[in-house]
């Protein structure tokens, strides 16, 4: 049979899926359950007609069943449509692979089998990946780091033709945390909500459909912050307090590094005093939001900034349990602000 490249992205796969081309195997690993899950739901819909899925769709689970049965199973022909679909579902159960990956060096052309394998990578078994990446699709689903996640709430909302500002992504990212699924849903949600004739998401659309405080979260934390606003910085730091959820310690962190990591770039900016320059230095998405580092310049000085990062990432051990058996994320968070501040 000719062999078919591996695919590596996400919307790689989705795409081809869309377009009606499937591959002979899918091993789907990694640490983030939402991509594995959504594309071996798609396929589980999409592959067969429900009528067809009665006779030629089998879905088992890795604890049940062994590599031998899902290669005899992947090995049957279709009884009543062109293709058969397997999924094995939290394959990680699998205690061998090496029925598997016989079969996958010669599979059955007109069987889909989707092997979904979560919580980590397949470790010590290249033959099968190798074999996967000849004759499949071998995908690795890499959970996002907190700060990727503005960028996905505005790449999920753009594919639907609807705007998002810096302000309204941070919101929602912020308030939602890196539970992907979790997070699509909201923004599913927030797009119904918006009307046909205005597909703009604002602080005041996500406060009203995802109750978070537009006033009172992380990105007016570090507005205050930028801006010296010891006043509205403690302001915030209450509200949390007496609303946990409205903004934690967890999503704070990332977003002051990556501000004050930045900062002290600008110091080294061969022309610190043109936005447009400064922000092609900084590789910034807009020349508008140069401002905030011009700001930070004014109210920070170099060697404050090199002592908030060395601040931040103490604070982010402490979090973790490291030389802090009893202090709460809630003081952490006032122990850094006040550092940053004072």
């Amino acid at each position: 049979m000719p062999q078919k490249k591996s695919v590596a992205t996400f919307d790689a796969i989705m795409r081809s899926l869309k377009g009606g081309n499937y591959a002979p195997v899918y091993l789907l690993m990694g640490e983030e359950p939402y991509y594995i899950d959504q594309i071996s739901d798609y396929i589980q819909t999409n592959a067969l007609t429900p009528e067809q899925q009665a006779f030629d769709q089998t879905v088992v689970f890795g604890a049940d069943v062994n590599a031998a049965q899902i290669a005899d199973l992947a090995m049957q022909y279709p009884m009543m449509s062109p293709r058969k679909v397997i999924v094995v579902k939290e394959a990680q159960g699998l205690h061998a692979f090496d029925r598997i990956e016989r079969y996958v060096e010669k599979p059955q052309e007109k069987t889909i089998l989707v092997i979904c394998y979560k919580n980590g990578v397949l470790k010590g078994k290249t033959k099968l990946l190798s074999a996967v990446e000849r004759n499949g699709v071998l995908f690795e689903s890499k959970r996002l780091r907190d700060w990727q996640l503005v960028g996905y709430v505005r790449a999920y909302l753009s594919k639907m033709k609807i705007e998002i500002d810096e302000k309204s992504s941070t919101m929602i990212a912020d308030h939602i945390g890196s539970d992907l699924s979790r997070l699509a849903s909201e923004l599913d949600k927030l797009a119904i909500a918006l009307p046909e004739s205005d597909r703009r998401v604002t602080p005041e659309v996500v406060e009203k459909n995802i109750g978070v405080s537009k006033d009172f979260n992380a990105f007016e934390l570090r507005s205050a912050i930028v801006n010296r606003d010891i006043f509205k910085a403690n302001q915030i730091i209450n509200y949390f307090d007496k609303n946990p959820k409205a903004g934690s310690l967890y999503a704070l962190l990332p977003l002051l590094f990556n501000y004050f990591q930045n900062l002290m770039l600008v110091y080294y900016a061969p022309d610190r005093n043109n936005q447009q320059a400064l922000a092609d230095f900084l590789e910034l998405r807009n020349a508008w939001s140069v401002s905030e580092y011009m700001t930070g310049v004014r109210n920070y000085t170099g060697k404050k900034v090199l002592q908030i990062l060395g601040k931040i990432r103490e604070i982010d051990g402490k979090s973790k349990g490291l030389d802090n058996p009893n202090t709460s994320s809630g003081d952490l968070m006032k122990e850094l602000i006040f550092f940053i501040l004072h």
